[in-house]
């Protein structure tokens, strides 16, 4: 299973600091910068009442939450700290439906991911099942649309060549009721894989939850929504702290 590191993005942020500070140094106090300054205050704040991604850590599933013999992947964890990502536009073009082998498989929504996250990945001792987790923090309404688009996925994906074994793959899309305000699973067969891989992505108010699994005989069905569950309940319980 590919993992999707999203430590370039990081990065980005963590250099935002030096390059306000450096546009700032030479500011004069001037009352239009005043001005400007109030202006913007009186703005609402576009990432009010979201979880930064340290909060959205903690709503991530533990590990004792994880079937026996699975442990942590070093490579597979990352989240965006006490900063907002810039918000970013969804890409039109086709998507890449290779993404939806990996981890971060929110990606082929042709959202890069939200203005905040978290994210980790399990996998048992010879690395043959995966369970993957991530939470994603949206302004506005882009969660939403972001939901309405695993739909069109699902239909421009039915069927595509995978990039380990190159083998035919199928992919079948439906809705899922008891997984917060909405929810969407998508499953990935093939004639040359042992098993198959479920992916489930449910929204809970402004943000989008979405867990791979390819644990157990059933393509990872059960294991995911389970794990899907626990982590929408945990979020609603963080925001209503």
């Amino acid at each position: 299973m590919r993992h999707s590191s999203r430590a370039v993005t990081l990065l980005a942020v963590a250099a935002l600091p030096l390059a306000l500070s450096a546009c700032s140094s030479g500011s004069s106090g001037s009352s239009s910068d005043s001005g400007a300054h109030a202006k913007r205050a009186e703005q609402k704040d576009p990432n009010a009442g979201l979880l930064t991604g340290a909060q959205l850590k903690q709503v991530l599933a533990p590990a004792s939450a994880f079937p026996a013999g699975f442990t942590a992947e070093a490579d597979g964890s990352s989240d965006s700290a006490g900063d907002f990502l810039s918000p970013s536009g969804r890409k039109a073009a086709k998507p890449d439906c290779t993404r939806l082998e990996g981890t971060s498989w929110i990606q082929v929504t042709g959202y890069k991911g939200g203005v905040s996250f978290a994210q980790n990945d399990y996998a048992n001792h010879d690395k043959t099942e995966t369970l993957a987790q991530e939470v994603d923090e949206f302004q506005g309404t882009t969660a939403h649309k972001v939901m309405a688009q695993l739909e069109s996925v699902a239909a421009e994906c039915a069927t595509f060549t995978d990039t380990d074994m190159h083998a035919k793959v199928k992919t079948t899309g439906r809705s899922a009721s008891g997984l917060g305000d909405e929810a969407y699973t998508i499953t990935l067969t093939s004639g040359a894989w042992q098993n198959g891989t479920t992916l489930v992505a449910a929204r809970s108010g402004s943000a989008v939850v979405t867990v791979l699994s390819t644990q157990g005989s059933d393509n990872g069905a059960a294991s995911a929504k389970k794990l899907t569950a626990r982590i929408v309940d945990a979020l609603k319980a963080k925001k209503s702290a």
